[in-house]
């Protein structure tokens, strides 16, 4: 078996692995999986977008949710008035958001695909992607955002949560109050699995450490701008020691990322950032 080969049968045990955890978390309805709530819906795009990255309106707009099934992110953004596909690994998760449409009286799409295999979908078909963390679950992100650039409108926005490297390669258990580096920066194979239950872990998946120039770079180099920035906040330096908010006070679990798509090709943009350059 060649190295080609044996890269293509690795990605693909990982996706059947991921595709039966999320499966298996939808069905026991675990807090990443459940529905949006009614309260969510009241103002469903101040829901999604807290600091204001899309303005006043997506009324009319063609949205991707990317990964993002479980019943919440795309009825949102169809409440909001937006166009919605809805594309997920997992049927299980699919499901929830068709049930959670036909509830509400929404229109949605749905797709069972991987995040990185959009080839069902047209080039420049949407004004915005929306993608919550999910980027950890890849072996490899050399497809993905090049898919992701291929089917952004030039000019549409790239919105994308990701799990820090370090937020990986840390122990989640605390030692004399701190933590610990556990896995190699540059490490290919999948973190530790948590040993008690964590929020910090999506129980059952197999995860990866993914490098900031792999994150930021894969971004820019598929033809993106990065214009902004946020780092959810969940750190509480008064939390017990060993919990989810204590360790967020030493490690910030996740970035937020605003991206426009440019109507330059993917190799000008990979003059800029060799450059380090992110806008032209």
């Amino acid at each position: 078996m060649d190295s080609r080969t044996s890269e293509s049968s690795r990605e693909q045990d990982s996706l059947e692995h991921n595709r039966r955890a999320w499966d298996s978390m939808a069905h026991s309805f675990h807090i990443l999986t459940q529905p949006v709530r009614p309260q969510e819906l009241q103002n469903p795009l101040r829901t999604v977008d807290p600091v204001r990255w899309l303005g006043d309106s997506i009324r009319g707009w063609n949205v991707l949710c990317l990964a993002a099934g479980g019943g919440r992110h795309g009825p949102l953004y169809a409440a909001a008035g937006a166009r919605v596909t809805v594309v997920d690994l997992s049927p299980a998760m699919l499901e929830r958001d068709r049930q959670v449409a036909a509830e509400l009286r929404l229109s949605l799409q749905t797709i069972e695909t991987s995040m990185d295999d959009l080839r069902m979908l047209g080039d420049a078909t949407f004004d915005l992607v929306i993608h919550p963390v999910s980027t950890c679950y890849l072996p490899s992100l050399e497809r993905l955002f090049p898919e992701v650039a291929r089917v952004t409108r030039p000019g549409g926005l790239y919105i994308s949560q990701h799990k820090q490297p370090t937020n990986l390669q840390a122990s989640l258990e605390s030692h004399l109050g701190q933590y610990v580096i556990e896995h190699s920066y540059y490490d290919p194979r999948p973190v530790p699995p948590a040993k008690q239950p964590s929020k910090l872990r999506e129980p059952g998946t197999r995860e990866y450490v993914h490098r900031w120039e792999t994150l930021l770079g894969g971004i820019c180099r598929a033809g993106f701008t990065i214009e902004d920035v946020t780092e959810p906040f969940h750190a509480r330096a008064d939390a017990p020691i060993g919990s989810f908010h204590h360790r967020c006070h030493y490690i910030p679990p996740y970035i937020r990322i605003k991206a426009r798509r440019q109507p330059t090709g993917a190799s000008d943009m990979r003059d800029h950032c060799r450059k380090g350059i992110l806008e032209p």
